[in-house]
C-alpha cells in the first residue's frame, strides 16, 4: 500500500469502520448534551508502541473508548517496572505488565495490582544466530546476552532457565541493555552480544531485518500467562464501570484484529505513520509488520486457549497460580498468596466485557481487508 492510499484510509476507512456511533463521538460534546469525555491514561512497558499492541491501539483508531465515554492516552514508558511505577504513583489508571511483575508486586512489595486482562503467554526466547557456535543454552556460559533493559520482565524466566541447566545466572552470563529496533540487531551481528532475550513480536522484527535465528526456551514457558493488562485495587473499587468499559474496548479490538490482521496493519499505518517500517517496498514492509503482528496474535490466541477459549481477555486464578508456583520454585519469590487475590474481582467481568456485536466487528474488519 502506498502512502497515498494510507492517507485515503485515514480519511475514509477508519471512520467507516467505526460506524455512525464513532462519527457521533467525534461531534462536539456540548452540542449533543453529553458530559465531557473522562481522561484515562494507560502506561505500556515499551518504548516502541508499534503494530503489536492491537488491543490498545485499535480502540483509539476506531473510537471504541470514546463511545464508552473515555478519552484514553497510551504512554510508552520503558519496561514493565517503569509502567508499574507510573501506576502505583497514580500517574496512570492502567498498565500493561509482564505477569512476573504483577506477581512480584503483590508477593514481594504488597502492592495490590489486579489482573484486568491476560493478553499473552510467555512467548519470550533466547535467540542466537542460526549459523553460530551456540547450539544449546549451556553454550551461553561466559557469553553476553542482549536485553531490552535490565528491568524487562523476561529476565526472571531466563534466570530460571539457566539455573535449570546448571548455570549461575549471576556469574555465568553478562546482561547488556540494547533497547529495541536496530541496536540489538547490530549488537548480535557484531558479537557484542551472543544472544537476544526478547518476546516473540520483537524476535520477528529481528528476522525481518535479515537475521537467521534459532530460539532457545524452556518447554513450559508458553503454558504460563504473561502480558497482563493491570490496574490497582483502589481503581477497581472506585470505578468498576470505568475498568469494565476500558477492558471492553480492548476486547472489541481483539475481536477485530483476529478477524483481519491486515486491516489492523492498514489502520495502524494510517493513524500512526511514523511507526510504519521503512527501508523496502510497500509489499515487503507490509509483510514485515504482519510478521510482527502475527507473532503477537499467536501469543494472544494461546492465552485465550489457556483461559478457556471463550472470552477475550479472560484471566483465571488457576493460570496465575501456576506462574506464581513456578516463580516460587525458581526462587523468584519466597512465598505464595491465594491466586484469587490477583483477579479484578468484578462479578461476571469477562462475560460483561465481551457483550458486544462481535459479528458486526468481524464484518467491519473483513470489509477493510477486502477493500
Amino acid at each position: 500500500m502506498t502512502r497515498t492510499s494510507a492517507t485515503s484510509l485515514d480519511r475514509r476507512g477508519i471512520l467507516a469502520l467505526a460506524g455512525a456511533s464513532a462519527l457521533a463521538a467525534a461531534a462536539p460534546l456540548a452540542a449533543r448534551g453529553q458530559a465531557p469525555l473522562r481522561r484515562v491514561k494507560i502506561a505500556v512497558g515499551t518504548t516502541n508502541l508499534n503494530i503489536a499492541y492491537p488491543w490498545l491501539t485499535l480502540p483509539l483508531a476506531l473510537n471504541y473508548w470514546r463511545e464508552e465515554g473515555y478519552d484514553v492516552e497510551i504512554l510508552p514508558v520503558g519496561a514493565s517496572l517503569q509502567a508499574l511505577q507510573q501506576m502505583v504513583a497514580g500517574n496512570v489508571e492502567f498498565a500493561q505488565l509482564n505477569s512476573s511483575v504483577v506477581i512480584q508486586a503483590n508477593v514481594v512489595n504488597d502492592l495490590p495490582v489486579r489482573v484486568v486482562m491476560n493478553n499473552g503467554v510467555i512467548d519470550w526466547s533466547l535467540s542466537v544466530l542460526d549459523d553460530g557456535p551456540i547450539r544449546g543454552v549451556r553454550d551461553l556460559k561466559g557469553k553476553a546476552i542482549g536485553v531490552f533493559s535490565l528491568a524487562t520482565g523476561g529476565i526472571a524466566f531466563m534466570r530460571s532457565y539457566l539455573r535449570a541447566n546448571g548455570m549461575n545466572p549471576d556469574s555465568d552470563v553478562q546482561l547488556i541493555p540494547v533497547g529495541l529496533g536496530a541496536p540489538p540487531i547490530e549488537a548480535i551481528r557484531t558479537n557484542r552480544v551472543h544472544a537476544l532475550l526478547f518476546w516473540a513480536a520483537a524476535q520477528a522484527g529481528f528476522e525481518n531485518a535479515g537475521l537467521k535465528l534459532r530460539h532457545l526456551r524452556a518447554d513450559d514457558w508458553t503454558t504460563y500467562p504473561d502480558f497482563t493488562f493491570s490496574t490497582m485495587q483502589k481503581t477497581v473499587q472506585a470505578d468498576p464501570a470505568m475498568v469494565e468499559a476500558i477492558a471492553r474496548g480492548a476486547a472489541k479490538a481483539t475481536e477485530f484484529v483476529m478477524a483481519s490482521p491486515d486491516c489492523q496493519r492498514r489502520i495502524h499505518w494510517a493513524k500512526w505513520p511514523t511507526t510504519r517500517p521503512t527501508g523496502a517496498d510497500d509489499a515487503t514492509l507490509a509483510r514485515w509488520d504482519l510478521n510482527n503482528l502475527n507473532a503477537q496474535l499467536d501469543s494472544m490466541r494461546a492465552a485465550h486457549a489457556l483461559n478457556g477459549g471463550k472470552l477475550w481477555g479472560r484471566a483465571t486464578p488457576e493460570a496465575y497460580g501456576r506462574i506464581q508456583d513456578f516463580m516460587k520454585e525458581a526462587g523468584l519469590v519466597t512465598k505464595t498468596i491465594d491466586p484469587r487475590t490477583y483477579m479484578v474481582g468484578i462479578p461476571d467481568f469477562y462475560e460483561r466485557i465481551n457483550r458486544f456485536d462481535a459479528a458486526a466487528i468481524r464484518a467491519a474488519a473483513s470489509s477493510c481487508a477486502a477493500g
